[in-house]
């Protein structure tokens, strides 16, 4: 057996990595890695609008370059123009690209325009919201728009007019200022499939009309805009009855709540005493000058007395609701008998209706970036066109997976070191504020060494917060059953400080109370309201003359 030549064999060999690798240049059609500068490559837009400076720059934590927006509150323009135009019509085409939003995202965008020939009316210099697209693919953020916008552009073969097609609930933008690739995937049997870090989350048929709005085949039959609805059509299907009569007991002035004339003011209110006294110990600033400030006023604060009391000030029997209110009379409704339906247009054929096997996208020659955003750090990178899947699998593999890992290994060591003892701390100093605070509320004032007792156990262990919590929420909720079903055993209990004739009065107030009316019950809660409600506070103020 003859030796095979190893010249032979090698130029064997060199053949077959050509061939490989020129299967796999033919698969990916455009990539740009940013590794070189962009200046003379990709060209800046001219327009007057498009103030926003791009830079040439690392990825934050990095080594890898990208195109970054460098500053706030801008509008950016940017295009590089492809070699030959790539056609979407034929076979997989897949778009995709990365972006990091390093400072966030609240109010802007970072997708990509897909852009048609120039002999379609734009030039790269002049390139603008303007400019010509068959698609427009990436994150859009700003207020209720939370979204990874795909938007195709179709030219209507009956009207000429271009109409643009989006979404139906597309992807939501990752909440994160970590490394995202979005993928869009054109397939041979009209779908696209939009992937989000490699994951798919969103797949749609071109032809359908429930995944595009508008749908891209136009309705059958359009609303005739001629047509008028007859003056005579009713369209009421109820109406109020002719014959019927208001009764005449139904007084229409009635008012809807009148005074509760059998509410009786409760013992112990201090008629004389003023919801608010002047501080007493409050001074007047040694640098107070009646001429420059005015006459000096102590500030108020809240009378003490009124605290043990059940009011203070004047007392006024309060409203109730008034059992003869009946409001406005209307005749009630009955059928019409004149009802004809909601009247609608008639239908015509619709002049821009048109059918169609798959879309007739537009080539595209130019990948161009025009956004306008309130935040900075936005960095493109990696954007790739391929007739393959496996091509931007492997990118996203090669090129972003890395990227993404270290950030989010980075992102979950921060919110560990934010979570740690420093951060619970401060958690469990505002969880103690607050009880402490709310221990101070006057109805809770008997109840108040109780619930004092167990916030100083949990300040001593600080890590039974949770229960602490817990604990005073039982005890809150114990007070507040006791004041629904409880309220009168307790009234007697709380004017014992009192003394022996205010006791007694007060008995005499109880006794009277069990046989009063439910108005009686809803003005004592009104009272109970007013004694519990704090007083309007002011500190030292002028007095003008």
């Amino acid at each position: 057996m003859k030796a095979f030549p190893l010249g032979l064999a090698t130029a064997l060999l060199v053949l077959c990595l050509s061939l490989v690798q020129l299967r796999a240049s033919d698969d990916e059609i455009f990539y740009e890695s940013f590794d070189e500068s962009f200046e003379g490559r990709w060209i800046v837009s001219e327009k007057s609008e498009y103030q926003g400076v791009w830079k040439h720059s690392k990825s934050e934590g990095h080594d890898d370059y990208g195109l970054l927006v460098s500053e706030k509150a801008r509008k950016y323009a940017i295009v590089k123009e492809l070699d030959k135009p790539v056609s979407l019509k034929d076979g997989t085409v897949v778009l995709q690209f990365e972006t990091r939003l390093q400072n966030g995202l609240e109010c802007g965008g970072a997708y990509l325009k897909y852009l048609r020939p120039q002999d379609a009316g734009w030039k790269a210099k002049e390139f603008d919201n303007e400019s010509p697209y068959s698609i427009m693919f990436g994150p859009d953020k700003c207020g209720a728009t939370n979204k990874v916008h795909f938007i195709f552009k179709h030219k209507n073969p009956k009207t000429g007019e271009y109409v643009e097609h989006h979404l139906k609930n597309p992807p939501s933008v990752p909440a994160d200022k970590l490394s995202h690739v979005y993928t869009a995937i054109f397939e041979s049997g009209n779908d696209v499939r939009i992937l989000v870090d490699g994951s798919e989350k969103k797949k749609a048929n071109f032809l359908s009309e429930d995944d595009f709005e508008p749908p891209l085949i136009p309705a059958k039959t359009i609303p005739d805009p001629d047509d008028k609805k007859p003056e005579d059509w009713d369209e009421r299907a109820k109406i109020p009855d002719p014959n019927a009569v208001k009764p005449d007991d139904w007084d229409e002035d009635a008012p809807v709540e009148i005074v509760d004339e059998e509410a009786v003011k409760p013992e112990g209110w201090l008629d004389d005493e003023p919801e608010e006294i002047d501080d007493p110990e409050a001074t007047k600033p040694e640098d107070w000058d009646d001429e420059e400030d005015g006459e000096w006023e102590a500030p108020r604060i809240d009378n003490p007395k009124c605290e043990i009391a059940p009011g203070c000030g004047e007392w006024k029997k309060p409203m109730k609701r008034n059992p003869a209110y009946k409001g406005k009379w209307h005749a009630p409704e009955i059928d019409n008998p004149n009802y004809k339906g909601i009247w609608k247009p008639r239908q015509i054929p619709n002049p821009s209706y048109f059918e169609i096997e798959k879309p007739d996208f537009e080539a595209v020659a130019a990948i161009g970036i025009e956004i306008w955003t309130m935040q900075d750090g936005i960095l493109f990178d990696n954007i790739l066109i391929a007739k393959d899947e496996k091509i931007a699998s492997s990118y996203r593999d090669a090129k972003w997976k890395p990227k993404f890992e270290v950030e989010e290994e980075k992102q979950k060591a921060e919110e560990a070191a934010a979570a740690g003892p420093d951060a619970l701390a401060k958690y469990q100093k505002k969880v103690f504020d607050l009880l402490y605070k709310a221990a101070d509320i006057p109805f809770l004032s008997q109840y108040k060494s109780k619930i004092l007792d167990v916030i100083e156990k949990g300040e001593k262990q600080p890590n039974l917060t949770i229960g602490i919590i817990v604990s005073v929420i039982v005890v809150f909720f114990t007070i507040f059953l006791r004041i629904i079903f409880g309220g009168k055993k307790q009234q007697p209990a709380k004017r014992e400080e009192k003394s022996a004739s205010t006791s007694t009065s007060a008995a005499a107030a109880e006794s009277s109370n069990d046989q009063s009316s439910s108005g009686e019950k809803e003005g004592e809660e009104k009272e109970e309201g007013v004694a519990a409600a704090p007083a309007r506070r002011r500190s030292g103020a002028r007095r003008d003359n």
